[in-house]
Order: structure tokens, then C-alpha cells, then sequence
């Protein structure tokens, strides 16, 4: 049997029901704006006709950003960093955070104070691009001349994100593991058949921080890609936007649409993906934030 709400709780509920109510239309009216000028006329979004629902509703921007062979390379380029990056940095981060977990490792305690250092205290913007760019003569001296792999391999370590998998890991209990362990389970194999499923949501929350983080990247994949060819999505975009506002370029645009409307689909297009995935990790979210998060 339900308990009846009392006044003030009612009165809470129906208050936060409607802040919540705010904030969730205030992050989604971006997005439904930036679809709406997408697919609206020129005339409508010059002259800031688009509120809400799109105005003369065309697909020009979109079928000309889809006729674009940068546009595909550099989607492909995003794919390639979110999707190897990911897993390389779960890869370090999973073996990082289980050895800090364990008590039996030697200067544990130091590890774990220079892991949280690297928060508190950032080298800055200069020493990291200096250590970027020794990393990249020494991959160019071994026959490496990708400047995507360099992304991907010298951007590897979050020390947040190995905190949070340190914490749930120590959340596993030690006999399970000593179970395993007489069972004749390798270290390895006690890593990959219990630790990580005990902690899926945590590993699954990681994962996702680290696949939005690579997927969003911009200033060091700017900086570090030489290559036009080799630019991820977010880099496109950004060259795209200095393009379609400077004036000496768009002298005689004559289209249908308006050249806002372009960088609008490119916004909308790199977006679809983290909405498509993102519903089925969400379930994990809040768990593995918890796990991670307290220690015990």
C-alpha cells in the first residue's frame, strides 16, 4: 500500500518536477534549433525567422555537406580516433586502475598520490605540446607517420577515470577473487572474468567518457594533424565555420540556403551518433558513477 504524500512532499515533487522540466527544454532547444536551421530557407535564417520549428523547409545543406568527400574523410577520421583511442585508453586505464587496487603493491600509496597529483596540478598547455612533439619524432623515427596514431597513443591516461575504476575495483570482494585464484585462474583471466564484469557499469560509464572525449576532441588533434586529409569531424567543422564567416569567401553565395545552415547540419550530423548510442549505456551511468565514485 502507497503512503500518502504529505503537502510539503507533494509540494517538493511538483517543484523539482518542474525545475527538471526547464533544464531538460533548455539543453534540448539547441539541438532542435540547430535542425530547424538546418532545413529552413535562406531568407529565414537571415533574417532570424527560426524560433523553434524550421521555415521553408529544405534539404540543400544537407545534400551539399553529403556531397562533400571532406566531409565522409573526416567523419571517418573521428571514427577512427573515438573508436582505437577508446580502447586503448580503457586498455591502460583497466590495468592502471587494478594494480593500484591492490594492497600488495609495492609504493601503492605513492602511485595513488601522483596519479591524484596529475589533477591538482597540470604541467600546462606548452610542456604537453613539447612532450606531443617528442613523441612524434620518435614515432616518425620508427616508421610511424600517421599523425592519427600519435592522437591516439599520446593522449592515453585520465587520471579521473582511473580513480573511478580503482574505487570499484577495490569494491570487489576478495574472496571471490580467491576463489578464483584456487580454481587455478591466471591473473589475467581474474582481471577479465571477474573484476571487469563485477564492475561493467563503471567500465561502461569510463567508457563513455572517453568516447565522448574522443569524439569531441579538437585543439590537440588541431594542433598535432598536419594532414588536411587526416582532420577529424571537429577540426572539419571549425575550418568550415572560419570559411562560411569570412566575407571575402562568401561574396556571390547565391543558394537556396544560408551558409549557416551548412555549419548547422555538420552540427547535427556529428551529434547523431553520441544520441544514438548513449541510450543504451545510460543505464549504466548513475551505477557505475556510484561504484566508481565511493569507496568503501
Amino acid at each position: 500500500m502507497k503512503r500518502k504524500l504529505e503537502i510539503s512532499e507533494l509540494i517538493f515533487k511538483i517543484i523539482s518536477y518542474m525545475i527538471l522540466t526547464v533544464f531538460a527544454l533548455a539543453c534540448l532547444y539547441p539541438f532542435v534549433y540547430a535542425v530547424s536551421a538546418a532545413i529552413s530557407s535562406r531568407h529565414a535564417v537571415e533574417y532570424a525567422q527560426v524560433i523553434l520549428f524550421p521555415k521553408g523547409v529544405q534539404f540543400d545543406a544537407f545534400a551539399r555537406m553529403f556531397n562533400n568527400n571532406m566531409f565522409w574523410n573526416s567523419y571517418s577520421n573521428t571514427l577512427f580516433l573515438t573508436f582505437y583511442g577508446t580502447i586503448w585508453e580503457m586498455l591502460l586505464s583497466i590495468l592502471g586502475a587494478y594494480a593500484l587496487s591492490k594492497k600488495r603493491l609495492l609504493f601503492r600509496k605513492g602511485f595513488n598520490f601522483f596519479l591524484v597529483f596529475t589533477m591538482w596540478f597540470a604541467a600546462g598547455i606548452v610542456p604537453q605540446y613539447l612532450n606531443y612533439l617528442a613523441t612524434k619524432r620518435i614515432f616518425n623515427g620508427i616508421g610511424i607517420t600517421d599523425d592519427k596514431w600519435l592522437v591516439v597513443l599520446a593522449m592515453g591516461m585520465a587520471a579521473m577515470n582511473i580513480i573511478l575504476l580503482r574505487n570499484a575495483f577495490e569494491g570487489v570482494p576478495s574472496e571471490i577473487e580467491e576463489a578464483a585464484i584456487v580454481d587455478g585462474a591466471t591473473e589475467f583471466q581474474v582481471l577479465t572474468k571477474v573484476y571487469v564484469p563485477m564492475c561493467k557499469s563503471t567500465v561502461a560509464t569510463v567508457a563513455l567518457f572517453f568516447g565522448i572525449s574522443r569524439w569531441n576532441g579538437y585543439f590537440w588533434a588541431r594542433q598535432m594533424i598536419s594532414d588536411s586529409n587526416e582532420h577529424p569531424l571537429q577540426v572539419f567543422i571549425r575550418l568550415r565555420l572560419e570559411e562560411f564567416t569570412d566575407p571575402d569567401q562568401m561574396t556571390g553565395w547565391n543558394e537556396t540556403y544560408a551558409s549557416d545552415s551548412v555549419i548547422y547540419a555538420l552540427i547535427v550530423c556529428s551529434i547523431v551518433p553520441i544520441l544514438v548510442i548513449y541510450p543504451f549505456i545510460q543505464k549504466y551511468f548513475a551505477k557505475g558513477t556510484n561504484e566508481g565514485g565511493v569507496k568503501e
